[in-house]
């Protein structure tokens, strides 16, 4: 057997060009479901363009000689068997939902990826030695109940029925009931929690604007950040903006200014790849003639040290107290959300190092500032990561876009990584 996929320099350029056309094909295909009137694809969870997607994809499975198969939640696998049935599968895919006008390649990239990548492997170099399968994950974003990352950890085991029970959709639609709509459910098919995969990989958009400022085509992804959401409410008094003198003033909304400047101020002298974020700010009353007297902000951090993100957090909870107090103002703040960093695996990083250095792909090691799908896997398994770029970074967006080329040497990475876990043994700790 072939030593590679690659088996001579020549070909480099006509895998690509079947991996172009093969993983366009499908991603096109996908984009005709959950359309929305704006002009962008808007999947969520259950609903009726979700479940066509999900039929569409076990049909396309099927024919491409993957044995199609859905658990419980709506996961859907395709399934290329291998001569070792005991082994632990070697597990590729990613999240078939979207925002709402979302864009066509978010999460469906690294399912067509993942489908190219095992139909070409059967079709040139037939059963592998362990199982590989493509997972079509039934939910990452969270966008339609308050939920995310429902499809991965319901197979690693961080969900469950009970997480869901009771949760709503905006329109009262229960989780249970959308669910049971579409076919799924407690009992409904094969049990999601799974304990046989050896390794996970997932291909993804980069959502950022690193790859392409550096002329890189691939991202293997060294970690992805760990996360702490804070919420804050600062209270000051409200009062008549035309007689109250400046100096007698208690601004809510000033001092939250105040604190917005130190924040931006400590990140960029911190530097990458700490990020630091005020994303929701409610200002009370919020009239153009009274001294505003409260105002609710939140604060989104993310780093891949925890303790960095820890030191950084406290730093923000002491200064902003700091420049209340120095205003008069009332402070109130904590911590409601908090990811881990969640490191990729040491040898799945070097194997496709190598698989890269093989290919003469430009390639950058670079850090996930945002959550994905990966980050449940690596609880169970070694699991690794590569970004392709994504043009001006715009992500969740119909604007959404990478060069068919880049998302072709994205599925020739992947391709190669899976023939040597699946076909020769090799890469799995």
């Amino acid at each position: 057997m072939a030593r590679s996929v690659l088996s001579h320099p020549q070909e480099k350029e006509r895998l690509l060009d079947y991996f172009e056309s093969f993983v366009m094909q499908i991603l096109n295909e996908l984009a005709t479901y959950g359309t929305d009137e704006q002009g962008g694809i808007s999947r969520l969870l259950y609903s009726d363009g979700w479940l066509e997607t999900q039929r569409a994809l076990a049909l396309k499975m099927d024919g491409f000689g993957l044995k199609a198969e859905f658990d419980e939640v709506g996961n859907l696998f395709g399934k290329l068997p291998g001569e070792d049935a005991s082994a632990p599968s070697v597990l590729t895919g990613s999240h078939i939902d979207t925002v709402i006008q979302g864009g066509m390649y978010d999460g469906a990239y690294g399912i067509a990826a993942g489908i190219a990548a095992l139909v070409y492997l059967r079709r040139q170099f037939g059963q592998p030695k362990r199982t590989l399968e493509v997972v079509s994950l039934c939910e990452e974003e969270g966008s339609r109940f308050p939920v995310a990352y429902w499809g991965s950890g319901s197979i690693v085991g961080k969900r469950d029925f009970g997480h869901v029970a009771g949760l709503r959709d905006t329109r009262g639609v229960t989780f249970t009931d959308a669910m049971s709509s579409c076919g799924f459910g407690e009992g409904v098919g094969r049990k999601s929690r799974r304990s046989d995969i050896g390794a996970f990989i997932e291909a993804h958009i980069e959502q950022g604007a690193v790859l392409e400022t550096e002329g890189a085509v691939i991202g293997v992804v060294e970690a992805i950040a760990g996360q702490r959401r804070l919420q804050f409410e600062v209270l000051g008094e409200a009062n008549h903006a035309g007689t109250t003198p400046m100096r007698l003033r208690k601004d809510a909304l000033e001092g939250v200014s105040s604190m917005m400047q130190a924040l931006r101020k400590e990140a960029v002298r911190l530097g990458d790849p700490l990020v630091a974020t005020v994303g929701r700010l409610q200002v009370q009353p919020n009239v153009p003639n009274v001294v505003p007297g409260k105002v609710s902000f939140t604060v989104d951090a993310r780093h891949v040290d925890e303790q960095a993100l820890d030191s950084f957090c406290e730093w923000v909870m002491r200064t902003f107290t700091e420049l209340a107090d120095a205003r008069q103002l009332t402070i109130q703040g904590t911590v409601w959300f908090q990811e881990a960093p969640v490191p990729m695996n040491d040898e799945l990083k070097r194997q496709m190092d190598e698989v890269i250095c093989s290919l003469s792909v430009p390639s950058k090691r670079m850090v996930s500032g945002a959550g994905h799908d990966a980050q449940m896997f690596a609880h169970i398994c070694p699991t690794a990561m590569l970004f392709v770029p994504s043009r001006r970074g715009i992500s969740h967006s119909p604007e959404e876009y990478t060069k068919p080329r880049d998302l072709a040497a994205g599925a020739l990475v992947l391709t190669e990584l899976l023939y040597r876990l699946g076909y020769e043994g090799e890469g799995l700790p």
